[in-house]
């Protein structure tokens, strides 16, 4: 592809989040959670969600969107990043595995090239398994109790030396 010519309308497109996203993304973040981790608790109202995302994680982490390339801007995804610790990495439900999620990654990637940690649920075994194909280590795991959903959960890291 030429440096101008524009994307297929089928591949995502990157943007930077803006402060009207927030409405947008906490949708597709209540919508995953519910469909891919639906034995979490809902321990926050979808307002207090609202805020929540308005806020504290648009103002304060680097969050990059994907979006359809078609034009029709319809938002599939989101990353925050917040110094090397990747916060954030959503995907509408009904378009996992199709690189989307490896595109937000590699931007976040970018925004944090030496190292980058996050957090997953132990129970998310597609997402674990999703970090570890890209090269991401459990370095430790914990019984729930630095949660608010009181979930176990597992530390991943990833390093640009491997």
């Amino acid at each position: 592809m030429a440096p101008n010519e524009p994307a297929p309308a089928d591949r995502p497109l990157l943007r930077k989040a803006e402060a009207k996203d927030a409405e947008p993304l906490t949708r597709l973040f209540l919508a995953s959670r519910a469909r891919t981790m639906p034995y979490l608790p809902k321990v926050h109202s979808d307002a207090d969600t609202l805020a929540w995302m308005t806020h504290v994680v648009l103002p304060g982490t680097t969050v990059w969107v994907a979006e359809t390339g078609t034009g029709a801007g319809d938002v599939l995804g989101f990353a925050s990043v917040d110094g090397t610790e990747l916060e954030h990495l959503y995907l509408r439900p009904d378009v996992r595995r199709r690189g989307i999620g490896s595109l937000l990654l590699a931007k976040a990637r970018e925004i944090s090239p030496e190292e980058l940690t996050l957090y997953a649920f132990q129970r998310n075994t597609d997402a674990r398994a999703f970090y570890e194909r890209h090269g991401f280590a459990a370095v430790d795991f914990n019984d729930g109790s630095r949660n608010e959903e009181k979930e176990p959960d597992v530390l991943y890291r990833w390093t640009a030396r491997g």
